[in-house]
């Protein structure tokens, strides 16, 4: 039985090996979507910093959905356990037009569940106290870069954007 044009062009086409761009093509890794909470339709960026979240007690992993008994065993053996699917990261919205600090949750390789970060979310981040300014900038540089949200006593900005 005579085999017709489409039969004929994929077994020519699963005959022949892959060219090496066509490997590399399917080893490329697909990157991550993250979307913005407020604009779902718009996908935002960052790679800063990832700041993992900590567990210290009980209450937090069931919190996330473990049982009590298994809570318990997993505080037992790790006094601090460190989140590898939820971080905190500066994410950038174009839509908005601004960086946001985001609460971020990987589901799947690639899919991920983005919302603003809520300030009681640093308690649980590990060497970072969001209340007090970085001790390694100076009281200088604080000033002035308080200076362009400052006003003089007349009135008018140190500073005028425009």
């Amino acid at each position: 039985m005579p085999l017709n044009l489409v039969e004929t062009q994929r077994l020519i086409s699963l005959s022949k090996s892959p060219t090496p761009a066509e490997l590399r093509q399917k080893r490329r890794p697909k990157g991550r979507q993250l979307f913005c909470p407020v604009h779902p339709d718009q996908q935002i960026a960052g790679n800063g910093k990832k700041y993992f979240l900590h567990m210290l007690s009980r209450e937090q992993l069931k919190a996330r959905g473990m049982s009590d008994k298994r809570s318990q065993l997993v505080i037992n053996a790790y006094p601090v356990l460190v989140l590898s699917n939820e971080w905190l990261e500066q994410l950038y919205c174009p839509q908005c037009g601004s960086n946001h600090w985001c609460h971020v949750i990987r589901g799947d390789k690639n899919q991920h569940q983005v919302s603003w970060a809520p300030r009681e979310l640093w308690q649980q981040v590990a060497h970072v106290d969001p209340v007090s300014p970085n001790p390694t900038v100076s009281e200088y540089t604080l000033r002035n870069a308080r200076r362009a949200s400052l006003r003089r006593t007349d009135g008018q900005r140190y500073y005028d954007p425009s």
